[in-house]
C-alpha cells in the first residue's frame, strides 16, 4: 500500500465537537486523577514525577497499580507484567478499530491510538455498528479525557486532601455505567447479545478463580471468539443469492 492510498482525513470541526461531547465524563476523570496524584505523592513520588507519569502514560488503572507496587526497591518484571495485563485489552480494542483505520497512514493511525480510552472506543465502536465512521471521537474525546487526567493529577499532588476517596461518592461507577449504556444502546442482534453474555460470564469466572486483572482479557477474548466464529451475513446478501438463483434458471 503506497502513500496515495491513505485517503481518510480527520475533520477538525468534528474533532472539536467530540471534545465537548466527552467533557461531562471528563469531569469525573478529574476526580480520579486527583486520587492518583495524592496516592503517588504518598508513595514517595515527586509532584513533577506524578504529573509526568500521567502526561506520558495516560492509563489510570495501570498507574494506580504501578504506584501501589512502588517503593525504595521496585521489581521491574512484575511491574511490567501487571501493567501489560491491565492494558492488554487495548490490543483487542485497537484490532476492532482496524477496519476504520486501515486507510490512514501509519503515523496518523498510531498517533490517534495514543488517545484511545474505554470511553471513546465504546462510542466509536457503537457508531461503527450503525454504519457511521467516527474516528474524530478518538482524538477529540481522548484529548478531553487526557487533559482531565492531567488536571486531576495536578490537583491531587497539591490539593489531594480535598478528595481522598472518590469511591465514597460513587464516582468509580460513572465510567462503568457509561460503558453499559453504550453496550445497551448498540446492536442487539442475537450474535451481539450472545457475545456480551459469554464475555460477562467468562469475566466473572476469571475474576473469581484467576489472578487479578486477567478477567479483563479473558472476557474480551471470550466475547471476541463469538464474534469471530459466528459471522453475520452482510445486508443484501440474501437478495444477491436469490438473484443468482433466478439468473441461473
Amino acid at each position: 500500500m503506497n502513500a496515495s492510498t491513505y485517503s481518510y482525513q480527520l475533520q477538525p470541526e468534528k474533532v472539536r465537537t467530540e471534545f465537548f461531547r466527552l467533557l461531562p465524563i471528563s469531569l469525573f476523570v478529574v476526580a480520579f486523577g486527583a486520587a492518583f496524584g495524592l496516592a503517588a505523592v504518598q508513595k514517595g513520588l515527586e509532584p513533577l514525577q506524578a504529573i509526568l507519569m500521567s502526561f506520558t502514560v495516560f492509563a489510570g488503572a495501570s498507574q494506580f497499580a504501578a504506584v501501589d507496587m512502588w517503593g525504595s526497591e521496585v521489581s521491574l518484571i512484575p511491574l511490567i507484567a501487571v501493567v501489560f495485563a491491565i492494558n492488554s485489552r487495548h490490543l483487542l480494542m485497537g484490532a476492532s478499530l482496524y477496519p476504520m483505520l486501515r486507510d490512514m497512514s501509519p503515523g496518523r493511525r498510531y498517533g490517534l491510538l495514543l488517545f484511545l480510552t474505554d470511553a471513546n472506543w465504546a462510542i466509536s465502536a457503537q457508531e461503527y455498528q450503525s454504519g457511521k465512521r467516527n474516528l474524530e471521537v478518538i482524538l477529540g474525546g481522548g484529548l478531553a479525557l487526557w487533559l482531565a487526567w492531567l488536571i486531576g493529577t495536578w490537583l491531587g499532588v497539591y490539593f489531594g486532601g480535598l478528595l481522598q476517596n472518590p469511591k465514597s461518592l460513587g464516582l468509580d461507577m460513572v465510567l462503568g455505567c457509561f460503558l453499559l449504556a453504550m453496550a445497551l444502546g448498540g446492536n442487539k442482534s442475537p450474535r451481539t447479545l450472545v457475545a456480551w453474555t459469554v464475555a460477562a460470564l467468562s469475566s466473572l469466572a476469571a475474576w473469581k478463580w484467576l489472578p487479578p486483572n486477567t478477567h479483563v482479557v479473558v472476557g474480551a477474548l471470550a466475547g471476541g471468539a463469538i464474534g469471530f466464529f459466528w459471522l453475520e451475513k452482510k445486508p443484501g446478501s440474501e437478495k444477491e443469492e436469490g438473484c443468482d438463483e433466478v439468473g441461473s434458471t
